[in-house]
Formats: C-alpha cells, sequence, structure tokens
C-alpha cells in the first residue's frame, strides 16, 4: 500500500462570521479522532468575532484523493474517511469515490484486492500462468490485453493510481 504524502485536511468556517461577511475559520488535520477535530472546530469558534457563535461548516478539503466530503460532514465520518486515506494513499481515496461508501471500499482492499500492477495485462498474464500450463509453443499467441478486456467486463475491476500502477480488485 501507498503512504500518504499529503496532508489530510478539511478547512472549518464559523457560519455566523460567514453570514455577516467575514471569513473565520481554520484548516484542521482530518487525520485525527473526531473528538480532536471538534476541539480544534470549538476553539476556532471561541476565536469568531461574532460572539458566542456555534455553528460551523466544511468549505474546503484536501488531500481526500478523489473521496467527496459534504460541508456538513461528521467530524467522525471525515476521521473515518482521513483514517482510511492515510492507511492506503491515493487508492483509498479513489476506492472510496468508485464504490461511494466507505464501508465498500474497506471490504473491497481486504476481501477482494489482487494487488498492484504494471498493466491488467501483467495481472492476466501472471495469473494465467500460475494456474496452467501453457506450451512454449503457444505463449506468443496469446494476446493477454484482450484476455485481460474480458476479464475487466466479468471478473475483476481495476483502478489506475498512476502510470503503470494498476490495482486489481476481483469482483464480488
Amino acid at each position: 500500500m501507498e503512504d500518504q504524502t499529503s496532508e489530510i485536511r478539511i478547512y472549518v468556517a464559523c457560519l455566523a462570521a460567514y453570514n455577516n461577511g467575514i471569513l473565520h475559520g481554520r484548516w484542521i488535520n482530518a487525520d485525527q479522532d473526531a473528538w480532536q477535530i471538534w476541539d480544534e472546530v470549538s476553539t476556532m469558534l471561541k476565536a469568531s468575532p461574532i460572539e458566542e457563535t456555534e455553528e460551523w461548516s466544511i468549505h474546503d478539503y484536501e488531500g481526500f484523493e478523489g473521496a467527496s466530503i459534504s460541508e456538513w460532514e461528521s467530524f467522525e465520518r471525515v476521521s473515518e474517511i482521513a483514517a482510511f486515506i492515510s492507511e492506503h494513499g491515493e487508492l483509498g481515496g479513489k476506492l472510496i469515490e468508485y464504490f461511494g461508501s466507505l464501508k465498500d471500499a474497506q471490504d473491497a482492499i481486504s476481501d477482494q484486492y489482487a494487488g498492484e500492477y504494471r498493466s491488467t495485462a501483467d495481472f492476466v498474464q501472471e495469473t494465467t500462468e500460475q494456474g496452467t500450463d501453457i506450451p512454449e509453443s503457444l505463449q506468443y499467441y496469446i494476446d493477454w490485453s484482450a484476455m485481460a478486456r474480458d476479464w475487466e467486463i466479468n471478473d475483476i475491476m481495476t483502478i489506475e493510481t498512476g502510470f503503470e500502477a494498476v490495482h486489481v480488485f476481483w469482483r464480488a
């Protein structure tokens, strides 16, 4: 798995200040416990130029690698998504984006992940050669790319995270 290199964070703004034309908020590390996020939001709200404010919203986010965060997302969910992306890097964010669900992304990575390959054709070739003895005289006639397309239709799902970085998942 990949290590997360960029910071995973949210920008939380004070809505009372925002509604009065004042930008007041703070970038907060999302890769921490939900209560720690809330503590930082609470500190930001106490420092607001508008007295006794309680309302906030997430106005921006970074490092979520394609996973979406709504302006009213719970800090518990933000923390869970950030932890998953911190552990799995860009692949984690792209899985959440693909499935639209953290739970489905977690299930895919733990139950269906087949590994990272240079291409889908490389995966198909390796998997086929591990399970089948292919006569040397036929090896150069096999169209691994065509087989890969067929496998993607029926058997596997792929997520590309970069040049020659294809992550393969068995379909459930």
